[in-house]
């Protein structure tokens, strides 16, 4: 399965979108997740708690992507994160999203990123 532009787009859009239950169906029933120095949380139980909750600590994101790349089992993505905080401000940020695949699912998701200065600490 190529993991194209496109294909990563709509993983950001249901990304954006909040959408738990659609996030959810890219992972592997076992699949083991990373949010920047978070920890790793395993299974879709877990990480759907991780994800919530980071969600509940914003009001928004947009993500916007400048490059991918794919191999047989692997996928890379770099780009940046618009964030908006619950008093409105905002605040964009690089990321680079690796992913290790078992057939079609993920079965690793790890995002690089400095999620310090969303909350007002670290370099941005």
């Amino acid at each position: 399965m190529t993991r194209n532009l496109d294909w990563w787009q709509h993983l950001c859009a249901t990304i954006d979108a909040k959408d738990t239950v659609g996030f959810i169906r890219y992972l592997a029933d076992d699949c083991e997740f990373r949010f920047a120095n978070g920890p790793s949380a395993v299974g879709h139980g877990p990480i759907a708690a991780a994800v919530d909750s980071f969600w509940a600590s914003i009001r928004a994101s947009e993500h916007h992507l400048s490059e991918c790349w794919s191999g047989p089992d692997s996928a890379v993505c770099e780009g940046t994160c618009a964030y908006t905080r619950h008093d409105g401000s905002t605040i964009t940020l690089p990321f680079v999203d690796v992913l290790h695949f078992r057939g079609d699912k993920a079965a690793k998701y790890c995002i690089y990123m400095d999620v310090g200065p969303l909350y007002g600490g670290g370099s941005g």
